[in-house]
C-alpha cells in the first residue's frame, strides 16, 4: 500500500514495519479522549427521575410520559449517553423522594432557598406565577397580602407545588384562617374552580392552561380565565435540580449537556412545540435573548 506524498511503502504487518498493534495505544487514546469530554461521557448509572404530570411541561399517560421536560432528557441522552428512567408520582412525593434522595433530578422546579440546600440548580426558562380565577366582577387583588386581607376568597392550590418565602407565608395565613383547598393536582384545582368550591388558584399559567388543554371537559374554562400578576411574586428561574447524591462526574456531565441546550435555544424550541402561542406568554419566557 502506497501513502500519498510519503514515499515510503507499508511493509505485510504494518506501516514503516511495524505491526498493527503499534497503533492501537494512539486510536485507544484518541477514544478515550473523546470519552472523558462531558459532551459525550455517559453516566456512571441510570439516572432516577419520578415526574408528576404538570401542564404540557410533563404529559403522563398510560404510564408513558412526554412534554417539555421528557423531551429535553431525551435529547441529552441522545448526546450524552447518560439513561433516564421515569415514573409517575403525586407531586408531592416527588419532592419526598428528591428530599430523601430517592430522586435524582427533579423536573421542572422553580428555584428556591430549601431546594438550593439539597441540589444544584440548572435554570431553563423564566417564569412567574400569577392569581388565576374565573372572569368575574371581583374587585381587583394586586398582591398576596391583599389576598390574605381578602377572607371570603378561598384558595385552591397543588400540594406540593412552592414558588418560594412569600408563597410559603401565604398558605400558613389560609390555614390558620381555613380558607386553603389543597389539591393533587392542578385539574383538580381547575374543577374546584368550576364547582365554586374554590375563587381563586396561584400558580404558573402555562402549568394551569397547559393542563386544560388536555382535558376536553376542562378546556371550555380556558376562554374564561382572568390572570393577576401579584406584587411578591415576580419573574424567577425554573429548570432541573440534581440532586447532591449524585457523583461529581454525573452532575458535571448533565450540568454541561442541559445548560448547552438552553444556550441554543433548544429548551425554548421545545416549550414553543408543546405549547400553542397565546397559552403561556403571560407567565413564561426563555432564560437567554435568542438571536
Amino acid at each position: 500500500m502506497h501513502r500519498s506524498g510519503s514515499g515510503r511503502h507499508e511493509a505485510p504487518g504494518g506501516r514503516g514495519g511495524r505491526s498493527r498493534g503499534g497503533r492501537r495505544p494512539l486510536f485507544l487514546g484518541l477514544v478515550l479522549a473523546l470519552m472523558g469530554s462531558p459532551a459525550w461521557a455517559d453516566c456512571t448509572r441510570a439516572m432516577r427521575v419520578p415526574v408528576a404530570p404538570i401542564g404540557l411541561s410533563v404529559i403522563s399517560s398510560g404510564g408513558e410520559v412526554a412534554g417539555v421536560y421528557p423531551d429535553v432528557l431525551n435529547k441529552v441522552s441522545a448526546e450524552t449517553g447518560c439513561r433516564f428512567e421515569f415514573v409517575v408520582v403525586p407531586r408531592a412525593r416527588l419532592e419526598a423522594m428528591f428530599n430523601s434522595g430517592g430522586a435524582d433530578l427533579l423536573v421542572p422546579a422553580t428555584r428556591t432557598s430549601a431546594r438550593d440546600a439539597r441540589g444544584d440548580f440548572i435554570p431553563m426558562v423564566r417564569v412567574r406565577p400569577m392569581l388565576i380565577s374565573l372572569a368575574s366582577d371581583r374587585a381587583p387583588l394586586e398582591s398576596l397580602a391583599d389576598l390574605a386581607e381578602r377572607r371570603e376568597l378561598r384558595v385552591a392550590v397543588v400540594r406540593g407545588f412552592d414558588y418560594g418565602e412569600s408563597y410559603q407565608r401565604l398558605l400558613q395565613t389560609l390555614r390558620d384562617q381555613k380558607r386553603l383547598v389543597l389539591e393533587a393536582d392542578t385539574l383538580s384545582v381547575a374543577r374546584a374552580l368550576e364547582r365554586s368550591l374554590a375563587d381563586v388558584t396561584v400558580m404558573a399559567p402555562s402549568i394551569f392552561t397547559g393542563t386544560l388543554q388536555q382535558d376536553s371537559k376542562a378546556k371550555g374554562l380556558l376562554e374564561r380565565l382572568r390572570f393577576e400578576s401579584m406584587a411578591e411574586l415576580g419573574w424567577s428561574d425554573s429548570g432541573v435540580y440534581l440532586s447532591r447524591h449524585l457523583s461529581p462526574k454525573d452532575r458535571e456531565v448533565l450540568t454541561d449537556a442541559l445548560e448547552r441546550n438552553v444556550r441554543s435555544g433548544a429548551v425554548w424550541k421545545t416549550v414553543q412545540k408543546h405549547y400553542p402561542a397565546g397559552t403561556y406568554e403571560e407567565g413564561m419566557k426563555p432564560l437567554v435573548t435568542l438571536k
